[in-house]
């Protein structure tokens, strides 16, 4: 729902300075069109009520036309919600993994290492996204490439096997610098963020600020950290990153999770001139097609009769 108030806009707002003829056309019939209007200062209005005769359908039609014209209003301004899929785009956006490779992730939670848990963890996503594109940074004290957005995830597995801190030019945990790295990567390809990490020491004013130079992406966060240990440390990174947070799983629940969020294609949002908006306005067309038919009634036998 949030989603939708977010993309909610029109595609041609100026259609709506139709609704003002509307509301004046109604200011002026309210005003003038009482047949009874010279009466009522004169009669009581209980006996002018039962003295009028109230079956006139002029009113009826005339609220009728009011409301279609201004449900045309909005159906000619284009009310949009929902983003228009290109028939050239790719169906998934790319993952973009995030992999933490500092010294820390060698400890053993036991054997194996966080590290080499991680690791794993990537080939698994590489396997279930296969033909889909994945790429891969490693930070530490440093953020490098090792491979942008390739349909070849398990060439992306195979490179993730052969990070390790010993090949990490700096120690530390930069996830800012890797947030920059990344954020050159969706400049051009768009997609979504994986954050593989056990813990979270960078300053948070500066992966606040590389998030919101890369455009605030969608983003995730796996924890690499024993079954049931507690992850409190890393939810202030999450709320930062306003990133979905997923604890490491025995079985394949954290992969399925990660896939299914990454499937779909980033939000886009309201204003962005480079997305198609689907035009919503048709569907306000049976409610004028139903208004049309109100002004029209069968006659009573009285009415026939005279």
């Amino acid at each position: 729902m949030n989603e939708l108030l977010q993309n909610f806009h029109f595609l041609r707002p100026a259609a709506l300075w139709l609704v003002v003829p509307a509301l004046v056309v109604w200011w002026l019939w309210k005003k003038h069109a009482d047949p009874l209007r010279g009466w009522r200062s004169q009669v009581e209005p209980e006996l002018l009520d039962a003295l009028s005769d109230q079956s006139d359908s002029k009113p009826r039609a005339f609220w009728s036309l009011l409301i279609a014209w201004l449900i045309a209003a909005v159906a000619i301004a284009g009310p949009s919600w929902k983003p228009e899929p290109s028939p050239f785009a790719d169906d998934s956006a790319p993952l973009i993994i995030l992999l933490k490779a500092d010294t820390s992730m060698d400890t053993p939670d036991p054997e194996p290492s966080r590290l080499e848990r991680a690791q794993l963890k990537i080939s698994d996503i590489a396997q279930a996204r296969k033909g889909q594109p994945l790429g891969l940074i490693a930070y530490a004290g440093s953020a490098h490439l090792v491979l942008p957005p390739t349909k070849d995830t398990a060439a992306v597995a195979t490179m993730a096997a052969q990070i390790s801190p010993e090949i990490m030019p700096v120690p530390g945990d930069r996830l800012d610098l890797a947030l920059r790295r990344a954020s050159d990567l969706l400049s051009e390809n768009g997609g979504t963020l994986l954050v593989v990490t056990d813990s979270a020491t960078s300053a948070t004013s500066e992966i606040a600020k590389a998030f919101g130079d890369a455009g605030s992406p969608d983003t995730q966060i796996l924890v690499i950290a024993p079954v049931g240990a507690p992850i409190d440390q890393i939810e202030p990174l999450s709320r930062t990153l306003k990133a979905k947070l997923l604890p490491m799983s025995d079985d394949d629940t954290d992969i399925e999770a990660i896939v299914k969020n990454a499937a779909r294609l980033p939000s886009a949002r309201a204003g962005d001139g480079s997305t198609r908006w689907q035009d919503g306005g048709y569907y306000l067309l049976p409610f004028l097609a139903i208004l049309s038919l109100l002004p029209f009634r069968r006659e009573s036998q009285a009415q026939e009769a005279s």
